[in-house]
């Protein structure tokens, strides 16, 4: 990388410094500088966070009116999800939202295991049980995945985080991840399925040293390294265009930055079969240097109890405009790969 634009990025990392969102400030200081998280500046930039206009329009904006845990994108599973992601310390505020989330993805209907009649989808909360076809679990490893990388986040390590960690464990397939997928011809794993059980596995081994979870993880990462990230096994091409396209938030999705984003957190995006995933990421980089935008959204927009809506906006969708989220991501995939 030249010199112009390692000024450039650094005049990008120092305007996400000075950002006005304290989630902003936090995660360019701990993700993209690599500063330690306990630091007492740290600490006192977090509570800013608890205390900040976006955390408080999530929960009460929650709290305003019942809704199923898993509503798109409203309920108390994507509302824990972003709280975890911009780095909210955790604490007794949010015991509820985490015992729902937990308690939803710990059903006893998840302890069951049956073999399904027809290729209709099962349901996704309180099941009758996990279907089994030809010996793999069909599971959205993406719900468990995800609650697990909440709560180990938010600080929650406890009886009920092993427990998601055994259930993810046990339904892993050969080849590294999960997948929900009822046809009996599905033999691969999903790489939306696998990435968030690879993200919790990894932050629960971290931070409790567990040897069997992190293995776990690194064989999911296998699932996402061989497919190179994003492309073809076979021919090389793009799998899917919309991986191309920059989202946050990424919910249970996949693109290019997601897929990098759960890689470097496991310590494997430098691995060579990043490469081309991380020069389309650069190739992604807005030509002023002004940093990343938002090429797609998933959430339809904010401030309606509508399903599709989100309780904030995240930056929008822009050609031109960068979109902080997305910036502040790519710049600490591209730090985690020795690129910035």
């Amino acid at each position: 990388m030249g010199s112009y634009a390692r000024t450039v990025r650094s005049a990008t990392t120092e305007a996400l410094l000075h950002h006005d969102e304290p989630a902003i400030r936090w995660k360019t200081r701990v993700r993209v500088l690599g500063e330690y998280p306990g630091a007492r500046p740290l600490r006192r930039l977090q509570q800013e966070i608890r205390r900040s206009p976006r955390v408080r329009r999530l929960l009460e904006g929650h709290a305003a009116q019942p809704i199923g845990t898993y509503t798109k994108w409203l309920g108390s599973h994507w509302v824990l999800a972003a709280l975890a992601d911009i780095g909210h310390p955790g604490g007794p505020e949010l015991t509820p939202l985490v015992d729902e989330v937990l308690a939803t993805w710990l059903d006893p209907g998840f302890q069951r295991e049956y073999v399904p009649r027809s290729s209709s989808p099962p349901p996704r909360t309180s099941p009758r049980g996990v279907p089994v076809i030809d010996g793999r679990h069909r599971r959205c490893g993406s719900q468990q995945g995800s609650g697990l990388l909440s709560a180990v986040r938010l600080g929650v390590v406890d009886e009920r985080a092993a427990r998601l960690v055994e259930r993810l464990q046990h339904w892993q397939w050969p080849d590294g991840g999960w997948n929900c997928d009822l046809e009996p011809s599905a033999s691969s794993s999903s790489v939306y399925e696998t990435l968030l059980p690879m993200r919790g596995l990894a932050a629960y081994a971290a931070t409790v040293d567990d040897h069997a979870a992190n293995r776990a993880a690194r064989r999911a990462a296998d699932v996402l390294l061989g497919r190179r990230v994003v492309f073809r096994r076979s021919t090389g091409e793009l799998i899917d265009p919309a991986w191309a396209q920059l989202h946050y938030p990424l919910y249970w999705h996949y693109d290019v930055l997601g897929g990098l984003k759960g890689l470097a957190e496991l310590g494997l995006v430098a691995d060579q079969r990043c490469e081309a995933a991380l020069d389309l990421l650069e190739a992604k980089e807005l030509p002023d240097g002004a940093g990343w935008a938002a090429g797609a959204r998933y959430y339809h927009g904010a401030g309606r109890v509508t399903s599709g809506y989100d309780h904030v906006d995240w930056g929008g969708v822009s050609a031109r405009r960068p979109n902080p989220w997305v910036t502040v991501d790519a710049l600490a995939v591209l730090a985690a790969a020795g690129r910035l």
